[in-house]
């Protein structure tokens, strides 16, 4: 009868609505959604007999114990859900808010993106997941492979890719796992139906209500006067948690997020919540009640295994509504208890998710790489929490808070993993007494595993009879699963022993394994295990996890350092020691910017400890190259080498940072000044012999190459990158004169290691930065260097399409190539605008191509004649950011050599060059065009027999924002073809050249059909580059430089946002990169000048407004709060005088320090994907 009346419902609608149903319960495996492809509505007699059909399936198919849930949706709000939510999960949650409110859909972040029918393979998350983190899963582990939903320990991937993800749900949908697979398949009949392995249905009596159906109400529904009243003294108690983790620590990066705790001693102002909301380090966040009154507050406890922590607050802060605590009751989690969580869920405030407790002996779900608890088990349910939702209280119909929220799976399943509550209520008794939390641990980790496994293992049928009869409701027993080589349990306990008694007593949970553990730190416990069936008694001491856990990190050349915790040692099966690099940056950039490396020696000294890292790092002095080795976490078989250049005059500063618990904050301290650096002394080398080639003069210009590597501290004029490299071109050895491309060097706050004959590196400095052709000049000091360098000679004759060349190239790897070749043609470069952060790109200028495939394999290089001499450079310009993947490209084109010959002439005559530009941007017309925009045939035949290969015209296309511009004077216009330029008519690019020396230009152009002869004002070039820099509360501030006045019609401010910090007030109160500030606390900021004096005025740890209008000319509010303990605000300047050309300025404390303040984290400077300048850490907890 159940199955006629499904069969009916489903014709029902398959054909007359556009609807989704879903029968199904918690606990059983059935479910069926059906999704109907007609687009119409329900008639009135079909709807009754809908409705008639629903309340028999339900009669049938609920019970009291398994809560029966129906759900009943319109497809356009479905697809609508599928659309704009991440998982499954989040779609049923969007379905019951809607219809229980009756206002539009609320969009939800889930956790791993999914389009329209597809779902991605099981994992779990913390409810979320932080920005920019992805894990993948292996393709095939399904819930048959999982004890307890967790995956065995040789299935889970060494790196990454566990069955859960951990942290923070983002705000821009960042998916967690890539791994997708189809949700549907079409049955014969042309409906659709779900697999159950994929989606857990999901309930809602609200949902019903929207198309009409009687709502149903299962068990203690939330429509009950009793769960209203629990509710309404409840929500009194929760809070949305606020934050910024400031730097990386242990296994958290710096970010910035939000979550849910509660309020769990109101006199003293405790609020529990999530360890991975508090994180392994202080934060800086603050707390929203329920009346939105806000306050400060700062983790005093963050457990070092288990998912809780404890946040400080001030009570007499909240004015306008009583604070009370919410009871602790560990002992009221039972199966089958009806519970409710009361949180921020999804970002939202405040979501309230309904569901029942299934189970009460999970194991601790495994995140993949970061934070993960462990030696614990986990209470499941099915209330479809999301983001944001970590550290909501988990509450029975007595509003007693019976568990805490803590992760789900992330594969849209309605599935979510709560942590019992025994040991935060153990440390919050603790706190109260002012008794310290002790932790012990023998360094190794135990699962529950079944009876029938543990039969497998050895459990003897004369202990497993004890067990049972010891604890007639359990099922599982303590089996070691992970031992760290070098703890207390190594070579005494082993994988696959089962527990059985520790000190005499027999035991089968963590709880009391706790206890044991905890109250017995430094003493000696006896463990009975059995090992194949034989019984093994060991005695093994206890270890305190507090020591194992860091509370301190060192910073140095950019770079930061903690003793490896027991976090990552348990994640990766190591021993818990080495110096681990919690921030690979700076001059410890070391494969690439990600973290997991364990440093094994410095200059040949062994680090086996922070400590002895500190004291290496000490003796080595500033600009100093050193050997590094290391390895990585994943893989400890493989010792890594590579030579640094140790930075210590950008960040001068050994910092000792410690976690101060009682204060919340890291506290500063100066370790060692920086040691002068060593002075440079001459070196021989000898190039290599250029072999196979027919012309002696083509092989002897190896001997004008060098290696150029430039490394940004500071992130300026929107360029992505911190480091970059290439192969630059001596054009006068005597006096150490190279050329590059302006990819490779940006700007000039920057520092430049010349590597001769791939021998021995000498420094370098910036000469020049041409602004529109693509390439800087930068000298050594020829002095140092004993090696037959040779002056590259440079063609003055321009190289034609067509004609014979010689390729020489250097390739991704710094291998050289040549080849023979023929130029294939020669046109106006036009690389795209990046729209998203304007950064330097060449205009105004011819760009070479070639007819061989190495040109595209090389990013430096030289076209060369039969004699030697160099007609082109071979260059990398910075293009746009593609939007598919995320990066930027480059393209690989030439420069012909007579273009830089003014230059390098007044360079070597000692002379700095002064240019004049054209403020506008040209692109070549052909002209049939040309003829349609007024262009007459005169000078069309004039063109024809001015340049025979190319017959074109140049049309301004955008005119670059000069500040003084003069109004009424002469300039051309957007849509302007240019003619001429001082009597010479212009059909190449290049001629355009005759605009650098000239402060006037006569020109004759065509403006709207008609021929207009104007006097031309070029602008002195003089102020194109950054010379200072403000950071401020993580973003970093300079004027709008060239890039940006190339693509902005009008500047609203001389204040530009340039890049932002993670974890900063910026990025958490969205002052974003491109955004232009106008105001601080009302009174306007024209400059930096009148924003650096309104800025330093504000109070610490005070909000302000500032007024900011956004790239696209939106003006917009935001408030910030001021924090200079880690944020200081800071002034670079260039100063010739200084030896590394800037100085610093700090503003702290109200106090004016030259150089670097006490306080404060340096500007993370990470290579970017993303769109914006800056590195991700958004998301919700």
């Amino acid at each position: 009868m159940l199955q006629s009346a499904q069969k009916r419902l489903l014709l029902l609608l398959r054909n007359n609505t556009t609807a989704t149903f879903g029968i199904g319960s918690s606990s059983s495996t059935t479910r069926h959604h059906i999704f109907t492809r007609a687009d119409k509505f329900l008639v009135t007699r079909q709807r009754q007999e809908i409705s008639a059909l629903y309340h028999h399936i339900l009669a049938h198919h609920a019970t009291p114990s398994t809560t029966s849930r129906l759900s009943l949706c319109h497809s356009g709000h479905l697809f609508s859900a599928f659309h704009h939510t991440t998982s499954t999960s989040s779609i049923v949650t969007t379905i019951r808010t809607r219809t229980a409110t009756g206002t539009e859909t609320r969009t939800t972040t889930g956790t791993g993106t999914k389009r329209a029918f597809a779902t991605a393979t099981a994992t779990a998350t913390m409810n979320g997941e932080a920005a920019g983190t992805k894990r993948k899963e292996p393709p095939h582990h399904h819930h048959s492979h999982l004890d307890g939903g967790r995956l065995p320990k040789h299935h889970r991937p060494n790196g990454g890719g566990g069955e859960l993800s951990t942290g923070v749900s983002t705000n821009d949908n960042t998916p967690d796992t890539t791994v997708l697979q189809d949700e549907l398949s079409e049955d014969d009949g042309g409906g659709y139906e779900d697999d159950d392995s994929r989606i857990a249905g999901g309930v809602q009596q609200s949902a019903a209500v929207a198309v009409g159906l009687p709502p149903v109400v299962t068990g203690g529904g939330p429509d009950t006067a009793e769960w209203q009243a629990t509710i309404e003294s409840v929500v009194r108690n929760v809070v949305s948690i606020r934050f910024c983790q400031t730097c990386s620590f242990d296994t958290d990066p710096a970010l910035t997020s939000e979550a849910t705790g509660f309020v769990v001693d109101a006199e003293r102002g405790y609020i529990l919540t999530n360890r991975h909301v508090v994180g392994a380090g202080p934060f800086w966040g603050y707390c929203v009640f329920d009346n939105h009154e806000e306050v400060d507050a700062y983790p005093v406890y963050r457990d070092p295994v288990h998912d809780f922590g404890i946040l400080k607050f001030d009570p007499k802060a909240i004015k306008y509504m009583p604070v009370a605590a919410l009871p602790l009751r560990p002992d009221l989690a039972k199966v089958g208890v009806e519970i409710r969580v009361v949180g921020n869920d999804a970002g939202e405030k405040l979501s309230i998710l309904s569901g029942v407790i299934s189970r009460l002996d999970r194991n601790a779900p495994e995140y993949g790489e970061g934070y993960s608890d462990f030696n614990t088990s986990y209470y499941q349910a099915s209330a479809a929490a999301s983001g944001g939702s970590s550290g909501s209280p988990v509450v029975d119909i007595d509003g007693f808070a019976v568990a805490l929220q803590a992760g789900g799976r992330a594969d849209g399943a309605s599935t979510d993993y709560f942590l019992p509550l025994d040991r935060p209520l153990r440390a919050l008794k603790c706190l109260q007494e002012g008794k310290p939390i002790t932790r012990g641990d023998i360094q190794c980790q135990f699962i529950l595993k079944p009876f029938d496994e543990c039969r497998r293992l050895g459990l003897t049928p004369e202990w497993e009879k004890q067990t049972r009869k010891a604890f007639p409701k359990e099922v599982n027993m303590l089996v070691a699963e992970i031992i760290l080589p070098d703890g207390p349990s190594h070579k005494k306990v082993e994988e696959g022993d089962v527990l059985i008694k520790v000190n005499g007593e027999m035991l089968t949970n963590f709880v009391r394994l706790d206890d044991i553990m905890d109250s017995n730190v430094g003493n000696t416990v006896k463990l009975l295990l059995l090992r194949g069936g034989e019984e093994v008694e060991v005695e093994i001491e206890v270890g305190d996890l507090h020591k194992i856990t860091p509370d301190r990190f060192v910073t140095v050349s950019g770079g930061s350092f903690h003793n490896l915790s027991y976090q990552q040692a348990r994640l990766y099966g190591v021993a818990c020691k080495g110096v681990y690099v919690c921030e690979a940056g700076g001059s410890f950039k070391l494969d690439n910017a990600e973290n997991g490396w364990l440093v094994q020696t410095v200059d040949h000294k062994k680090t086996p400890d922070l400590d002895s890292f500190v004291e290496v790092m000490k003796t080595i002095p500033d600009k100093a190259r050193v050997v590094v080795t290391y390895k990585h976490l994943r893989d400890l078989h493989t010792l890594h080498t590579t030579i640094i250049y140790v930075d210590r005059h950008w960040a001068k500063k050994m910092k000792l940072a410690v976690r101060n618990d009682t204060t919340g904050l890291w506290d500063f301290s100066d370790l060692a000044d920086a040691l002068p650096p060593v002075p440079p002394v001459v070196r021989k080398a000898s190039f290599i012999q250029l072999e196979h080639t027919s012309h002696p003069a083509v092989a002897d210009l190896v001997r004008s190459f060098v290696h150029v590597q430039c490394t940004m501290p500071l992130k300026l004029d929107g360029f992505p990158k911190n480091r970059k490299w290439g192969m630059g071109l001596v054009i006068d050895a005597e006096k150490g004169l190279v050329v590059i491309s302006r990819a490779i060097v940006p700007y000039d706050l920057c520092d430049i290691s010349i590597t001769i004959a791939d021998s021995f590196a000498v420094e370098g400095k910036v000469v020049f930065l041409h602004p529109l052709q693509n390439y800087a000049i930068i000298q050594y000091d020829p002095k140092l260097v004993d090696a037959p360098v040779l002056s590259a000679r440079l063609s003055t004759e321009q190289i034609t399409q067509g004609a014979s060349t010689y390729f020489i190239g250097y390739n991704r790897i710094g291998r050289i190539v040549h080849a023979a070749t023929t130029v294939t043609e020669i046109f106006a470069v036009t690389i795209p605008a990046n729209s998203g952060a304007p950064r330097y790109r060449a205009v105004n200028v011819d760009a070479i191509t070639v007819d061989t495939s190495l040109s595209g394999q090389c990013g430096s290089g030289v076209l060369v004649a039969q004699d030697g001499t160099v007609q082109a450079l071979w260059l990398t310009y910075l293009g746009e950011r593609s939007p598919t993947s995320h990066r930027d490209e480059e393209y690989h084109l030439g420069l012909a050599t007579p273009t830089l010959l003014p230059v390098v002439q007044q360079i070597q005559q000692g002379i700095s060059p002064k240019l004049r530009v054209l403020s506008v941007e040209f692109r070549a017309i052909q002209m049939s065009q040309a003829r349609l925009m007024g262009v007459s045939e005169e000078w069309i035949h004039k063109v024809s027999e001015a340049n025979t290969a190319h017959h074109q015209l140049f049309m301004v296309t955008k005119r670059t924002f000069e500040r003084n511009e003069e109004a009424g004077a002469d300039a051309l216009l957007e849509g302007d073809i240019l003619l001429t330029l001082n009597g010479k008519l212009l059909t190449r690019i290049s001629e355009l050249d005759v605009m650098y020396s000239h402060e006037f230009l006569d020109a004759v152009v065509v403006r709207e059909c008609k021929e207009v002869t104007l006097k031309l004002p070029t602008v002195a070039a003089d102020d194109v580059e950054t010379d200072r820099a403000i950071t401020f509360c993580g973003a970093i501030i300079h004027r709008p430089h060239h890039a940006v006045r190339q693509q902005i019609s009008k500047l609203f401010s001389e204040v530009y946002v340039s890049a932002r910090t993670r974890g900063s007030p910026a990025y958490q109160y969205g002052l974003a990169p491109t955004n232009f500030i106008t105001h601080v606390n009302g009174k306007p900021t024209p400059d930096l000048e009148t924003f650096l004096k309104a800025v330093v005025a504000i109070p610490d740890n005070t909000y302000f407004r500032l007024k900011a209008v956004t790239f696209d000319s939106v003006p917009w509010v935001v408030t910030m709060k001021k924090n200079e303990h880690y944020f200081p605000t800071m002034e670079i300047i260039k100063d010739s005088s200084e030896e590394c050309g800037w100085r610093r300025v700090t503003y702290e404390g109200g106090k004016v320090i030259e150089g670097e303040g006490p306080d404060g984290v340096m500007p993370v400077a990470n290579d970017e994907n993303t769109e914006e300048m800056e590195v991700d850490g958004g998301g919700v907890c």
